[in-house]
């Protein structure tokens, strides 16, 4: 066996993933769970790219923002990095992390504001997704799978998770044992359930099951269905998901309903949505009217305005903002999205709003030729931000605002470098969207110069 590499060292600060960085006589050790001024013995798990990740040995001397997580498994599952971090601390995290990034892109540094938190940062998922699998002894678990492995560590308690899921997922399991219902086992590639997924509303008394099968059909399915839905008949529908293949990707492409309806509604900032098991939805819902209430504030639409949304999935920006402009068109690459917001729009009477599926670089630059003055564009991309010919395509637009949403601070910072040529950036607002974990959005407001 190797023998392992202790050190001694102090955390001098939190990386960019919510990694203690700690300094030692060795050199620099990244570590998850130590915060800024502690002194600790750490010993070394792996070396990647010459950089050293490790774990805490022994505490030497305590942070004055570690606290006592809820969570038992915390330092193991990988979920959530800041379980052991005051709330407040978390905060301040954040807010320096966009301005880390700036710094780093700008080599100056921009205001700002302070992250936007929560009153209660815990139970606020509301979508759940958990494997399946069994112990040593043969007993069906559920749980997490411990960072960067597929060990699964079961718990039946998750702190950031909609407390409605829990009683749900015991059920499953105590069901599966009296209909003899396997779990799926990854490396024989046998059994039947590999994953459970529960969606939640927030504004409407639904919820939505999808149990992710590797198996098309199985023994007592439908009485399995009806046993879990008398227990729970909060459930108001239930997914089959087939997922056949090995792979790392939860979701199978084919999948039918065996109850309810299909979806579940929600509504944000008023505006009502139908959410299948596939729709991308913020999984905050509290903290998606800040965000989102952030975004329309900083548009300032008027009703004379015309409104491109990039990226606009199932409609969410798009159908809020045309509350306020006067023609809104949605843009979405993702055909399945663009018939979820089509659907969004008729179910609110939201008639100023046009989805089209399309490539939105091209779309811009087709309204550019066309003579069609643009007011603002909202843009939401994933975590690789905006690429070159869509930023070209946007500066051609030349629209009076863009308001920008971002999940990764650095690409949004890089993508800044390129709009700044054309646009101010008046407003920098960090907003809390995962409590207990290092990710932070951030919404942003450029003016043309």
């Amino acid at each position: 066996m190797e023998k392992k590499e202790f050190l001694t060292g102090k955390c001098i600060d939190i990386s960019f993933e919510g990694k203690g960085v700690i300094k030692t006589e060795q050199g620099i050790v990244f570590v998850d769970g130590a915060f800024p001024n502690e002194e600790l013995e750490v010993y070394v798990e792996y070396t990647r790219a010459g950089t050293k990740f490790g774990k805490i040995r022994r505490l030497i001397a305590k942070s004055e923002n570690r606290i006592q997580p809820l969570c038992g498994i915390c330092t193991s599952c990988g979920g959530c990095q800041f379980q052991q971090l005051s709330y407040d601390a978390q905060l301040e995290y954040k807010t320096n992390k966009v301005k880390d990034a700036f710094r780093r892109h700008f080599n100056k540094d921009f205001d700002v504001l302070a992250c936007l938190g929560m009153d209660n940062p815990y139970h606020y998922r509301n979508k759940i997704q958990v494997p399946l699998g069994k112990d040593i002894h043969g007993n069906i678990i559920s749980g997490f799978y411990r960072a960067n492995t597929h060990k699964i560590i079961a718990t039946d308690v998750c702190y950031i998770d909609d407390e409605r899921s829990r009683p749900i997922i015991k059920d499953i399991k105590s069901l599966m044992r009296s209909f003899k219902i396997e779990p799926y086992d990854e490396d024989k590639h046998t059994g039947c359930i590999r994953h459970i997924l529960i969606r939640t509303s927030k504004h409407k008394d639904q919820i939505m099951l999808t149990l992710v099968t590797f198996l098309d059909e199985f023994k007592g399915k439908n009485n399995f269905v009806k046993a879990i839905v008398e227990k729970h008949p909060e459930i108001t529908t239930v997914i089959q998901n087939i997922n056949t293949r090995d792979t790392n990707v939860i979701l199978g492409q084919k999948e039918r309903t065996l109850y309810g309806r299909g979806y579940i509604e929600d509504s944000i900032l008023g505006v009502n949505f139908k959410i299948s098991s596939k729709s991308f939805y913020q999984v905050n819902p509290i903290q998606v009217d800040v965000l989102y209430g952030k975004a329309i504030e900083y548009a300032n639409l008027t009703v004379n305005e015309i409104v491109i949304d990039a990226y606009c999935g199932i409609g969410t920006i798009s159908l809020i903002a045309a509350k306020k402009a006067k023609q809104v068109y949605g843009i979405e690459i993702v055909k399945d999205a663009i018939i979820d917001a089509t659907r969004n729009a008729k179910i609110n009477n939201i008639n100023n709003v046009k989805f089209e599926c399309d490539d939105a670089s091209k779309y811009m630059l087709r309204f550019n030729q066309l003579g069609i003055k643009v007011d603002v564009v909202f843009v939401d991309p994933p975590r690789k931000g905006l690429d070159e010919s869509f930023i070209n395509s946007l500066l051609t637009l030349s629209p009076k605002k863009i308001v920008y949403v971002s999940c990764n601070c650095e690409t949004l910072a890089r993508d800044l470098v390129l709009l700044s040529s054309k646009y101010n950036i008046d407003k920098i607002q960090p907003v809390d969207m995962f409590p207990m974990t290092h990710h932070v959005e951030s919404v942003l407001l450029l003016t043309i110069k």
